[in-house]
């Protein structure tokens, strides 16, 4: 093998790792970043569903659309991970939908029931000193890093 062919090869391969550095470093933003997500799926999302469904009775679009409304379109939750959650919610008794028509079926529409309040009552309750304590630590954070 001449001189260029090793040379070759030697850039190859440093290419080559360079690429994996840089996916491992991709994938691991990407971990972070669904990491950072599911706190507000699994955590907020369903403290947030029922308190729209307490506003009034409405649609699993429309939930999304209402949250996104009263965040200011920074958080849009998707209707794959709330209309599980309504279901869920009906199994616990916490809702009930109906069809707006019984006959098409064109849209389930979600009431919270009494169990529904005294759930939503109970987790803000529980959570409140929690998300007291979460905002004053993320504005540490973000004031050590940012300011």
């Amino acid at each position: 093998m001449d001189k260029l062919s090793e040379d070759i090869k030697a850039e190859e391969k440093r290419l080559y790792e360079e690429y994996k550095a840089r996916l491992a470093q991709i994938k691991k933003v990407q971990n972070e970043k669904e990491a950072v997500g599911q706190v507000f799926t699994k955590g907020l999302l369903p403290l947030y569903v029922l308190y729209i469904l307490s506003i009034g009775s409405t649609n699993g679009n429309d939930i999304s659309r209402k949250i996104e409304e009263r965040t200011g379109g920074m958080w849009l939750p998707s209707t794959g991970g709330i209309y599980p959650l309504l279901k869920k919610f009906e199994k616990e008794n916490l809702v009930v939908g109906e069809w707006d028509d019984v006959k098409k079926k064109n849209q389930k529409i979600y009431t919270l029931t009494e169990a529904g309040i005294k759930e939503l009552q109970d987790k803000k309750a529980l959570l409140k000193i929690k998300m007291e304590e979460a905002l004053e630590v993320f504005k540490i954070i973000y004031k050590d890093l940012y300011e």
